[in-house]
């Protein structure tokens, strides 16, 4: 937080206590005695607001407020950058309830560290922790059944971009991907655009395009695209490069999804989870992610 703001905010903060502290003064010392004038306000025709003074107790009740929020103030965040008295933090404490997380449940994950991760897959106990770490961590973007929606993948298929081997899995939860489609409509212009796609329509067999715009599609493909997608669009998993010949489109194989991908490009992240989960947790949600090929 930069200093001008800082200030600015203890001077709101510290400005609005100093006036609630001033009313609530004004109002304790205005006469005790219950008053025969009114406000002025009249409801359903006789019904009058007097003007008395508040109750003894619910003054207390409110200068109890004030003296609660100065302490406030000191002991926690809440004047600009000072940090409070008691130097808390909701980083800190974030940390403070992980370590306490991971003492009383280390163990329970450390007893599969030493079983290789495809036999963890047919663990049943490891699978089960595996599974509510997935709930927790990764059910978000995959779907609570691992089937993924449009940009995010779907883990029950055989379509992996960086691999299913256990390690690669593993090396991927860890470590995080991410992957980046450059926007080719600039390159390929309206028409290359057209016959790019026609090109990769056939090659699953779909559309009726004319066998001369897949032609120059194909060599468009093999200028532009061959160098990750390979020069049979079979993919490489060492780059993340999606298999462009099977049925499984992670954004959609529509010809409209297919222009809109080429024309605009697409940058997917896989979060790393190292920083939020230790090794032998993410052993287990390995196991679960293996477990769910099985079958």
């Amino acid at each position: 937080m930069s200093t001008f703001w800082s200030v600015f905010i203890i001077v709101l903060v510290v400005g609005q206590v100093v006036g609630a502290l001033w009313l609530l003064q004004a109002f304790t010392r205005a006469p005790r005695a219950p008053q025969a004038d009114t406000t002025g306000h009249t409801w359903d025709g006789d019904l009058k607001e007097y003007n008395n003074p508040l109750p003894r107790w619910w003054l207390v009740l409110f200068w109890l407020t004030a003296l609660w929020l100065v302490v406030y103030l000191l002991l926690y965040p809440g004047l600009g950058s000072f940090q409070g008295l008691r130097g808390w933090s909701q980083q800190n404490q974030y940390a403070e309830e992980v370590a306490a997380a991971q003492a009383r449940y280390g163990d329970v994950y450390a007893a599969f560290a030493d079983l290789p991760l495809a036999e963890l897959a047919d663990n049943p106990e490891a699978v089960r922790l595996g599974r509510n770490l997935f709930l927790n961590r990764c059910a978000t973007c995959h779907g609570s059944d691992a089937r993924g929606a449009r940009g995010f993948p779907n883990l029950t298929d055989d379509a992996w971009l960086w691999g299913s081997a256990p390690e690669t899995i593993q090396a991927t939860i860890t470590n995080g991907r991410v992957g980046v489609m450059p926007a080719l409509g600039a390159a390929l212009g309206e028409q290359g655009l057209n016959e790019v796609v026609a090109y990769l329509l056939s090659l699953s067999g779909r559309g009726a395009a004319d066998p001369a715009a897949v032609q120059a599609g194909q060599q468009k493909f093999l200028q532009y695209c061959s160098a990750c997608h390979g020069p049979q669009a079979q993919g490489n998993q060492m780059l993340g490069a999606p298999n462009l010949t099977d049925d499984d489109w992670l954004h959609g194989s529509s010809e409209e999804a297919i222009r809109d991908v080429i024309l605009n490009g697409r940058q997917n992240q896989m979060p790393a989870q190292k920083d939020f989960l230790t090794a032998d947790q993410i052993r287990t949600l390995v196991a679960y992610v293996l477990s769910l090929q099985q079958g």
